[in-house]
């Protein structure tokens, strides 16, 4: 998957319905790539976030595999394909990373013990 291109079936990915707080990384090299706060319910099918950690924690290229062109996501650190950004998100930035379950990994955000 994170090597071959590859897209899992939609609604299928273990994040796609997950709201708990914390970070979502890089499967393949454990680069922090999205923080929980700016995913979103695109009704897509996959998990789809409006925003990256920061603007180095990914790579864009032009896609045109499958009759169509797109802009794919990879991990800056380690090349791993994530999925495809596109321009139909929500604001603030009115865009919409879309990304496989398979290429992520989940971690939980630590509970404060002052609160």
């Amino acid at each position: 998957m994170l090597r071959e291109a590859g897209t899992e079936p939609p609604f299928s990915g273990e994040y796609v319905d997950l709201d708990d707080e914390g970070t979502y990384r890089c499967r393949a090299c454990g680069n922090p790539l999205f923080a929980s706060d700016a995913k979103f319910h695109s009704g897509s099918g996959w998990p789809s976030f409006f925003a990256t950690l920061s603007p180095e924690t990914v790579r864009l290229r032009k896609d045109t595999s499958h009759g169509m062109t797109r802009t794919e996501v990879l991990c800056a650190r380690c090349g791993s394909h994530l999925g495809h950004l596109f321009t139909d998100g929500p604001k603030p930035t009115g865009l919409r990373y879309c990304v496989n379950s398979r290429a992520l990994a989940f971690e939980p955000a630590v509970a404060d013990d002052n609160e």
